[in-house]
């Protein structure tokens, strides 16, 4: 598989980094963390930046090898990221324009490219653990509308959200990976509650979501009743297909970082250290170019990304982590300051092997549908 670029995507890649180039020191400062009103704005400002200059639509209408040039030359120059713009711009975006009508492309993805409509992500609760598909939220349907009644956890900047993409069992009769139905719901409809959840980072970038009778109308359905499971496996491939693109340039620049610290704190001389770093250096090469292979791989498939997403999100979570141990080991004792370099990340990422999908989950996704291995019992 050629894994090059061509004439065209890197006359593509100058343009974009001349217009970073000038673009970024004019930028207001970034609110504070905990102010989720201010962030929502500044996010969705940049959003509207990129719009405005031609760069919004390369996350749908751009060949996928385009969208990871973009990915690699906004991480690369410093540029914001996405943000509040997370679940929008890259989970139900994606999906929408992937199965989604007419009607709904035209409604919900304009907004979407030019800042005005927030997203979040109602797919996991609190009593089915990893397990997706034992999701017990209910939707009933009633005449044009569904009535849904339930709970969400770990739900993506609700608290700033308009849009919700939502799990719901509209058959609870069916077995448990069917009767399932994506629907678009409305945040501000009667019924829903949100609750903030604080990390152990501190931030609170998560909430519970808490439904009581919701009504969504069914034209807010993203494919056909009960083939929501479907649909939200093209959702989570690209989830862990491409979404995560950005931040392994993210972390081969901290680890450049780690390397420079290393130096001036006199850790350098630790063997196990370099030995750890020149690892961690080889790794993230490796899941960058797995990146390639996977984007080339979706462009060949029509766009969306495959089973092959699981492999990088696997490796890519473990890496994570390993990073900002050696992060850890770099600093020494002042890794215990959340103040420093590193550190709260450290935190946030043990979250890694769980968020979109457990490592364990992964292990099953590539057993079964790379390895062909028999569905454990």
């Amino acid at each position: 598989m050629d894994l090059s670029y061509t004439p065209e995507e890197e006359d593509f890649r100058a343009r974009l980094r001349d217009w970073l180039a000038r673009v970024l020191p004019a930028l207001p400062p970034k609110p504070s963390p905990d102010d989720w009103p201010g962030r929502r704005a500044y996010d969705l400002g940049w959003q509207r930046r990129l719009h405005d200059a031609g760069y919004a639509d390369v996350h749908w209408d751009a060949s996928p090898t385009l969208r990871l040039i973009f990915l690699e030359e906004t991480e690369r120059a410093g540029a914001p990221y996405v943000g509040a713009n997370f679940v929008g711009l890259l989970h139900a975006g994606p999906t929408i324009a992937a199965e989604g009508t007419a009607d709904q492309r035209a409604r919900w993805l304009p907004p979407i490219l030019r800042g005005e409509e927030v997203w979040c992500q109602g797919f996991s609760e609190p009593g089915a653990g990893s397990d997706l598909a034992a999701l017990r939220t209910r939707a009933q349907r009633d005449g044009d509308a569904y009535v849904v009644t339930g709970s969400k956890i770990w739900t993506s900047h609700a608290e700033v959200a308009d849009w919700c993409e939502l799990l719901v069992r509209t058959d609870p009769g069916a077995p448990k990976h069917r009767g399932i139905t994506w629907l678009a719901m409305p945040m501000d409809a009667p019924g829903v509650t949100v609750r903030p959840l604080r990390t152990l980072a501190g931030s609170a970038e998560f909430a519970e979501v808490f439904l009581d009778e919701v009504r969504v109308p069914v034209a807010n359905r993203v494919g056909d009743e009960h083939d929501g499971w479907r649909v939200t496996m093209v959702t989570l491939s690209f989830e862990r297909g491409t979404a995560f693109a950005g931040e392994v340039v993210a972390c081969r620049r901290v680890l450049g970082e780690l390397a420079v610290e290393a130096r001036k704190n006199g850790r350098w001389d630790d063997p196990a250290l370099r030995r750890r770093l020149g690892r961690l250096d080889a790794e993230f090469r490796a899941l960058w170019r797995l990146t390639q292979w996977n984007v080339s791989a979706a462009e060949a498939s029509g766009g969306v990304p495959g089973a092959g997403g699981s492999v990088f999100k696997l490796r890519y979570s473990h890496a994570r982590q390993e990073l900002y141990d050696a992060a850890a080991q770099v600093l020494g004792p002042d890794c215990l300051d959340l103040d420093r370099p590193w550190a709260l990340e450290r935190l946030s990422s043990l979250s890694y092997t769980i968020a979109a999908g457990t490592s364990q989950v992964q292990h099953s996704i590539i057993a079964e549908r790379i390895l062909g291995l028999p569905k454990g019992r």
